[in-house]
């Protein structure tokens, strides 16, 4: 399983519907709030084993599948 399907099975399980495309900002949909995305840092952090950093502790770097997914490729890659 690719990071994106992970990260999108974390959210879907989440949200318990499948109504939310790889590019929807789910904060704006109002599908998540503020504690969900304190679970979905811990989950990146652990699943992929990685450390988010404070500067990377930006709502724009968790709005979306895809732009969870950039994130995590980009944090691996450095």
């Amino acid at each position: 399983m690719n990071i994106k399907d992970k990260v999108r099975d974390f959210v879907l399980n989440y949200i318990g519907e499948n109504t939310v495309s790889d590019s929807d900002n789910m904060f704006e949909l109002g599908v998540v709030n503020s504690l969900f995305g304190m679970q979905l840092i811990r989950f990146v952090e652990d699943e992929f084993d990685i450390s988010v950093s404070n500067d990377d502790m930006d709502i724009e770097n968790f709005k979306s599948i895809d732009a969870i997914t950039d994130l995590i490729t980009r944090i691996k890659n450095n």
